[in-house]
């Protein structure tokens, strides 16, 4: 039998009630290559997702969404597990999507198995909007889903892996952390990065979303992005106890708590707004930035043309200011 239908049978029998192959005290499964499961906190309540792409930092490739998916579904059948972590193996939580053409591996793959491409080479805005919702399902499943998550961020949660943190329901970074999305210089648009505004209000929100700067895991803790931000060497045992700490309730009854903070901020219009972020970030593909962008990329490669692209940020009076405080009156 193949993975996939290892992995079809077994949420079929969680659906029947069975227990999940991830039961208590049961280490990472050997079917998924891209990510790891284990369990830890009191009575191994807590289970945790360790994205297991160290060598490319976690660089969120097609096969490591669709493997975080899986495992996020076998958890929630779960009832022994009543909170999730997510983190990051190795250096960093995640540097953002795969987005190495030549493998076919990365996370546009997702978007090319739609036709995002004519047979003159010309790209077409639906095809790649179909490609980019279906990796927004996959993040939005963080929202969806009836466990309590929390986000685990050490190294950098950028692009990607920032977007793919914010629709954790909690937060949690090492002080020197980087958070942000340089994506949005020139790379459409942060699909739920777009939750911003409500988490750390318009102002701030437009300043990162106009600029694509990055902040520190502490920065994040002052503006209201992240919970808690800790040193590095703290983080991992501080989160396993404030996870443990949430846990201490059964399954069920914070499913509950979780339904009821998210119903009001659905009436807010998270849904409709996320939704809209992703038909506008496949439609950011064809602004003028964007195409110079994309030539630069075919030019110099995608290492080059980055450099050009936050060069273009850099060379101005900013930076000088940037750290300054504003005087006291």
């Amino acid at each position: 039998m193949g993975r996939a239908s290892k992995r079809a049978e077994a949420r079929q029998s969680s659906r029947r009630g069975n227990v999940s192959r991830f039961s208590r005290g049961e280490e990472a499964m050997s079917d998924f290559e891209n990510v790891l499961i284990d369990r830890v906190g009191t009575d191994d309540r807590v289970g945790r997702i360790t994205l297991n792409r160290p060598e490319k930092m976690n660089a969120l490739s097609q096969e490591l969404l669709f493997e975080l998916n899986d495992a996020l579904h076998d958890l929630e059948a779960d009832d022994s597990c009543r909170v999730i972590i997510v983190r990051g193996g190795g250096r960093t939580f995640s540097a953002g999507y795969d987005l190495t053409p030549a493998s076919g591996k990365g996370a546009d793959a997702v978007v090319r198995r739609h036709k995002a491409v004519d047979d003159k080479g010309r790209r077409l805005l639906m095809g790649i909007r179909t490609g980019m919702q279906a990796i927004t399902n996959i993040h939005m499943y963080f929202w969806n889903m009836a466990k309590i998550t929390i986000a685990q961020v050490h190294g950098y949660a950028i692009a990607g892996g920032c977007e793919l943190a914010m629709m954790a329901d909690l937060v949690v970074a090492a002080e020197d952390a980087q958070l942000g999305h340089p994506g949005l210089r020139g790379l459409g648009t942060s699909r739920t990065g777009v939750i911003w505004p409500l988490v750390i209000g318009m102002r701030k929100a437009k300043e990162l979303y106009y600029t694509g700067e990055n902040v520190t895991g502490e920065e994040a803790e002052e503006i209201g992005m992240v919970n808690y931000s800790w040193p590095k060497d703290e983080l991992e045992e501080r989160t396993i106890a404030f996870a443990d700490r949430i846990a201490v309730m059964s399954a069920d009854h914070l499913s509950i708590l979780k339904l009821n903070m998210n119903r009001f901020y659905e009436n807010m219009g998270i849904y409709s707004s996320v939704h809209s972020s992703t038909d506008l970030d496949a439609a950011g593909q064809f602004t003028g930035f964007s195409y110079d962008w994309q030539d630069k990329n075919r030019e110099l490669g995608m290492r080059d043309a980055v450099r050009w692209r936050d060069g273009l940020f850099r060379d101005n009076d900013w930076y000088k200011y940037k750290d300054r405080k504003a005087p006291r009156k």
